[in-house]
Parts: structure tokens; sequence; C-alpha cells
């Protein structure tokens, strides 16, 4: 029962970030179901969340936001929600949490917009987001791998973007959500990654993984689109 209240407060708050949306599975969830030529576009990316600023309240992922450019109607917003094989093991809470996300689109030009995530425990429980804003075109079939992205929340300062709403005050400020802010690093492990996702999936067997690692995080197109939003 409070695992489904918590995760029903998160999507309440991602729903409303986006808008009305369109509730997205992450691919490769049948082991049955290998991928063929004629499969849809898979879209392969780690992350890493991270609480330095208030580290008691490390937030898990649960939403991946993803919109057509220009979005108005609720199949122009994509939610990827987690499943059970996206978390990755990383040993100690100091470490944050680590995911395995697996986006499958159609063909077409798409904004990764951010990462929802939640932390806490009764009485408290904190909303996080992390923008990423980058652009994202999907042309032709095949696995490609977008790269590893590394959101740390720290103190905010000044007019910095905040990590997530100010409301519910309590909850958003013990936990830092309201105080921090995210430093967002885009980097491509692909030796590392590719090792995960090929032991975890095997569907991906004999598949090959082409690169196509996003663009360095833009910190101040996020801070435009915060202070619009």
């Amino acid at each position: 029962m409070k695992k489904r209240f918590l995760l029903l407060s998160v999507l309440t708050f991602a729903l409303a970030l986006s808008g009305c949306a369109t509730r997205t599975n992450m691919a490769l969830q049948d082991d049955a179901a290998p991928l063929t030529e004629k499969s849809k576009p898979v879209f392969l990316l780690t992350a890493t969340i991270k609480n330095v600023y208030r580290p008691t309240y490390q937030p898990q992922l649960r939403v991946v936001h993803v919109e057509k450019p220009g979005a108005k109607e609720a199949a122009d917003h994509l939610n990827f929600i987690m499943d059970e094989k996206a978390k990755q093991e990383t040993g100690s809470v100091e470490s944050g949490n680590s995911y395995l996300l697996r986006l499958e689109l159609e063909p077409g030009q798409y904004e990764l917009r951010g990462l929802t995530s939640f932390a806490g425990s009764f009485p408290i429980h904190a909303a996080f987001f992390a923008p990423i804003h980058s652009s994202l075109e999907v042309s032709g079939n095949g696995v490609f791998y977008l790269g590893h992205i590394a959101a740390t929340v720290r103190e905010r300062q000044g007019n910095e973007f905040k990590a997530g709403p100010s409301i519910p005050l309590l909850d958003q400020a013990v936990a830092g959500a309201s105080g921090g802010t995210f430093d967002v690093v885009i980097t491509d492990q692909f030796e590392v990654d590719e090792r995960a996702f090929r032991a975890k999936f095997p569907a991906l067997a004999g598949v090959p993984i082409k690169k196509a690692i996003l663009p360095a995080f833009d910190r101040a197109k996020a801070q435009q689109w915060w202070e619009a939003h």
C-alpha cells in the first residue's frame, strides 16, 4: 500500500509536469523476444542520480520524459516508466541510484526532456526533476547508445533552477529538492555500459549497438525552460 501511494504521488507530479501524457514501458522487457531487422529503433542510456546536498534523501528514478517538438496532445508526451530491470546496484547510499534505460521510439524528432525521481520515507515524500533537454532524431532501425547521464543535486545558488517543485514546502525543503539544483554531466561510458546492457538483456545477443552520444548538457537552456514553466 505504501509503495503504491509513493508511486502515485510521483506519477501525479510527472503528469503535472508534462500535462496529459502517454504511459510507456521500457523496451527489452521480454527476454524471449529477440530484436530483428524489423524491430523499432531502441535507444540505450544509463543514468545515475545522486543527492550530495541532502544525502539522506537519494532520488529514485520513476519516469523518463520524452516529447515530440511542439507537443500538445497526450500522444506527443511519452512517459517511460521504470521497471524492475532498470535498477542497478551501486553499493552504497552515497553512490546514489543508477539505471539502465531503454527507449523504443518511432522514427521522428524528439526531445529528451528530463528525469522525474522520488526520495523519502514517511512522513517526508519529495519529488525531483533533472532537466536534460536534448534533441533526439530517430531514423532507421537499430540499437543506439546515447551515453551516461550523471545528475547530482547540490545546494542551489541565487536564481538557479530548482531540483524540484517548491510544494509541498516542508517535504521539498527537507529532502533538498527546493533548496537544491541539479548538475548534469553527459559522458560516453560505452565499454562499461555495453557490458551491463548485454549481461542483463538477452535480446541484445548478437545485435550491434551503435554510438549516438547526446550533446553536452546546456545549463542555460535548462534555466530558460525552468523560468518559463
